[in-house]
């Protein structure tokens, strides 16, 4: 501004025109007519290219297009002249077709006509060496009686190199057979020569267009120059932005007067401090209406400095400068500065400061959690002491369970957070369930979604009849001030922000409610967003705890605990089973599946109904897996297809890990194989930790690796302890560290290690590795190993003859009677000659039989032969093939399963008190009756 007023007190003298000339070229780079110039001259130029180009295009074009026409008026002029096709049929047609052709090209002006077979064999060409050789071009249409027109190049010409056009036309006889083809062709060259002629013609015209540009411009710019005194153009551009800076963009009036004292210029803001009119240029001062004191100072010649003066209310600061003294002008300039909103303005603009840097501090405070009643609490501790003395939250009972918020729900709002002294706050306590009346200012701010002020609380008649005891303690402890703001998030209310002033503070203004309302929007969105985390973990756990085994399997050979801690970030994919087998055998199972998530707990239920279907096949533990792995890879491969959406999380199943184990109590070997995931652990009977070697294979989903096994003896009494990475790896310790933690925890009583059940097993790993934030899932199963006594074990051999069977019925009634089961002797009798008399009959040696006795009766006949019997209906007329239907129906459960070598078919009874099966079976021979019926 100071400079500004010294540029108009100072008259700059206009610099001599002759001398700018002189100094600078009109037409230099540097000034706006060189630069104009410069264009214009790219222009032309472009211009000329461009005509020249196209010149260049329409010759080339006309050049094709006349060859084209001409090579097919050529060769189809030659082909009906008499006696062609008399000489193709002659014994030498080249000798009569050659001097013929070459006569007709010299006089066509073609390149080349050729003469050719059906074959397309050259009769003719311009060069002897080429005749009988293949034609080159397309010739097939022609034989069919078209004319074929082609670009095409070939072996050498007279008019040496250049895009061949040539047409291809049938010759026929009297009869209207074609007997060879004509071809006539001719080379486009020198196509410049058809537009050199217009080039000086071109270039002329562009020569005068930048001569006429350079005269037009310089003209111009001499003109500029004379009106301008010289100045440059960006002199000029600086002197009229500063012009508009100083009068219109800065917040000071600025007036001009003539010597006269008339108004010359005032600006927008000048207009608005002094109330001036809108005629107000070229008026005198005193015209103006302004009062005296402002009048007299602005009529007077004298100079002022940052002089108070009253105008329209209005305290404003002047100064006051003539314009141009040294020239004899008797003007003067004067500024304008508004003083009176000062003091406001610096007041408002720290207030707007604290809010902005609370509402900065409010975004990094609140949210650091997906918790909701956490989330709650920083919304209030953020607000205390900075916005209000007591801040109170309510949401919706539904929000804080984590459902979706309905207008239903609206009456009914749980206190979650208190800040500030509590004890002025005696309205309701955290936890409290409150109901709000329809007219108080919470309601009605939930039902106009928009904040409610109440500046004074002792006038606020709804806010006290809401609870006039409590509301007549809050006053009486100095509340006086309340704005109550709705938490809303997607157009959803969630809840109410309540917030207090007591006194001692200033009672909340309008400008209040709209950072209240900022404040509120940020938080909204981070209670919603631990909302939805809140149901989305709650249906998670609930998915994964129903595809978890919900109850231990009736069994006897493991007596199993297990643990299962879902992670606070979401839900996982890990999970176990325990599956009972045939033969007493029991399958344990440990898996964990990448990703979080509902995805991740759909996998895991896939994966563990596949590893139950695959252990009905009763496979080895290897191929298990093997099939575990083929079936991920199927799974990514649906994946990638595009039926699963873009922003699914955890999408793949690639990298999942398992570990499959088998315990069969009779022999006390446990075979194990594990796909990527960490190895098991056991506790001895006598406290001993060892983690036994099982082969480490990669996780699922890569393909084309084999799972190796691994066969390990376990004492009667001894634990195997399986569990997932999430046990022993966490960001506060690497996987070494965990295991070792493991084994430590573990072995921890010494001896009395191996006397622990596998619950207190359990108890004492987690609580000695959980940490305090579980970032990932921990899945820990313990089970403590049984043994069949061998007095529950019944085994012989039997020969491969039939005749046997009675003496296996009288051997199996001998061991049944040895157990107390004689009752059951019949139905197993039956069920054991109908599976030995098979594995004689259809097996191979050697065939042996055994009996378990434990919660069922388990009948098992072994042979050499992989062949699976299946259960088949037979017709009346059939003598065998109702031995299966006899087995399946008086056994709970039949099968197959094969061992090395042959196989082994089991069959399972239920006891109940001594007795096998259900009382209710049908009768032997009703049954085949019915075996045979038609009907069945």
């Amino acid at each position: 501004m100071e400079g500004y007023l010294s540029r108009l007190r100072t008259p700059r003298p206009p610099p001599a025109g002759g001398r700018r000339t002189r100094r600078l070229s009109v037409l230099s780079p540097r000034t706006a007519a060189g630069q104009v110039f410069l264009v214009q001259t790219i222009i032309v130029v472009l211009l000329v290219v461009a005509a020249v180009a196209c010149i260049m295009l329409q010759a080339a074009r006309d050049a094709v297009r006349q060859g084209r026409r001409e090579s097919v008026v050529a060769a189809q002029t030659f082909a009906s002249a008499p006696g062609v096709s008399l000489a193709l049929r002659s014994p030498d047609p080249t000798a009569v077709l050659q001097p013929r052709a070459e006569q007709a090209r010299k006089r066509s002006g073609m390149d080349f006509i050729v003469v050719m077979s059906t074959d397309g064999i050259r009769y003719t060409y311009p060069y002897p060496a080429e005749i009988g050789k293949k034609f080159v071009g397309t010739i097939e249409p022609a034989l069919h009686g078209r004319t074929v027109v082609e670009q095409a190049g070939g072996p050498p010409l007279p008019a040496g190199k250049g895009t061949a056009i040539q047409a291809v036309v049938p010759v026929t006889d009297t009869r209207g057979r074609i007997v060879g083809l004509v071809s006539a062709g001719i080379t486009v060259t020198n196509v410049a020569r058809l537009w050199m002629p217009q080039l000086p013609i071109v270039l002329g015209v562009g020569a005068i267009m930048l001569v006429l540009a350079a005269a037009g411009t310089t003209a111009v710019s001499r003109r500029l120059l004379r009106q301008t005194h010289g100045l440059a153009p960006a002199e000029l551009g600086r002197l009229y932005e500063h012009h508009q800076a100083v009068l219109h963009a800065v917040r000071e009036g600025v007036l001009i007067t003539d010597e006269d004292r008339r108004l010359l210029l005032a600006n927008d803001e000048a207009k608005r401090l002094l109330g001036l009119p809108a005629d107000a240029q070229g008026r005198h001062v005193r015209e103006l209406g302004l009062p005296e004191q402002m009048a007299r100072l602005l009529a007077s010649p004298e100079e002022v400095t940052d002089e108070v003066y009253l105008a329209n209310d209005r305290l404003l600061a002047v100064n006051k400068r003539p314009t141009f003294p040294e020239a004899g002008h008797a003007g003067s300039v004067v500024t304008l500065r508004d003083t009176t909103e000062l003091a406001v303005v610096s007041g408002r603009a720290e207030v707007a400061l604290g809010q902005l840097k609370l509402l900065y501090e409010a975004g990094m405070r609140i949210g650091t959690t997906l918790d909701v009643e956490r989330t709650a609490q920083e919304l209030a501790d953020v607000a205390v002491p900075r916005f209000a003395d007591v801040v109170a939250v309510d949401l919706l009972d539904s929000v804080v369970r984590g459902s979706e918020p309905t207008t239903e729900g609206w009456r009914r709002l749980r206190r979650t957070a208190i800040s500030g002294d509590q004890r002025m706050l005696p309205v309701y306590r955290l936890g409290e369930v409150i109901t709000f009346s329809p007219e108080t200012p919470q309601m009605l701010a939930l039902e106009q979604s928009r904040g409610v002020l109440e500046a004074d609380l002792r006038q606020a008649r709804s806010w006290q009849e809401q609870d006039p005891e409590r509301a007549r303690k809050a006053l009486e402890l100095g509340l006086h001030s309340l704005v109550t703001m709705p938490l809303r998030a997607r157009g959803v209310p969630l809840g109410l922000a309540h917030f207090y002033r007591r006194e001692g503070s200033p009672a909340f203004e309008p400008e209040d409610v709209a950072f209240a309302e900022e404040l509120g929007a940020r938080a909204a969105v981070a209670i919603d967003n631990a909302r939805r985390f809140t149901r989305e973990h709650a249906m998670t756990v609930t998915l994964q705890r129903s595809l978890l085994p919900r109850g231990q399997p009736e069994q006897d050979a493991l007596e199993v605990a297990w643990r299962y801690l879902p992670s606070e970030a979401g839900v996982g994919g890990d999970w176990f089973d325990v599956i009972p087998l045939p033969g007493g055998r029991v399958a344990l199972v440990m898996g964990d599946v990448v990703g979080h998530g509902l995805h991740a707990s759909a996998t895991m239920g896939r994966l563990r109904t596949a590893v139950h279907n695959f252990a009905t096949l009763d496979l080895p533990v290897d191929e298990v897996l093997g099939k575990l792995d083929d079936l991920v890879i199927r799974l990514d491969d649906e994946d990638d297809s595009g039926s699963t959406p873009d922003d699914q999380d955890g999408v793949g199943v690639t990298g999942a890990t398992c570990l499959y184990a088998i315990y069969d109590p009779v022999t006390g070997i446990c075979s194990m194989a594990r796909a990527g995931h960490p190895g098991p652990v056991v506790v001895n009977p006598d406290g001993t930790v060892v983690c036994p070697e099982v082969p480490a294979s990669p996780p699922f989903g890569l393909g084309g690796y084999p799972f190796e096994a691994a066969d390990v003896h376990l004492a009667e009494g001894s634990q195997l302890i399986l569990y997932t990475d999430g046990l022993v790896k966490n960001s506060a310790r690497d996987i070494d560290a965990g295991l070792g933690a493991l084994r430590e925890a573990l072995g921890g009583a010494g001896a009395g290690a191996g006397e622990r059940t596998p619950e207190e097993t359990c108890r004492a790993v987690i609580g000695a590795l959980k940490p305090a934030r579980l970032s990932d899932d921990i899945a820990l199963l313990a089970a403590r190993t049984r043994r069949v006594p061998s007095s529950s074990v019944a085994e012989w051999d039997v020969p491969s003859d039939t005749a046997v069977v009675p003496s296996v019925r009288a051997e199996c009634r001998t061991v049944l009677s040895g157990w107390g089961l004689e009752e059951t002797a019949f139905t197993t009798e039956l069920i054991l000659s109908e599976l030995v008399t098979n594995a004689i009959r259809y097996g191979s040696p050697p065939v042996k039989v055994r009996l378990l006795l434990g919660r069922t009766l388990i009948c098992e006949v072994s042979d050499g032969s992989s062949t699976s019997p299946r259960l088949r209906r037979a017709a009346t007329t059939d003598e065998g093939g109702r031995g299966l239907f006899l087995v399946a129906q008086f056994a709970q459960r039949w099968g197959t399963r094969y061992a090395s070598p042959g196989k082994v078919i089991w069959a399972e009874q239920i006891l109940h008190d001594g007795a096998s099966g259900p009382a209710d079976h049908t009768p032997v021979d009703d049954l085949l009756e019915q075996f045979g019926d038609p009907l069945m």
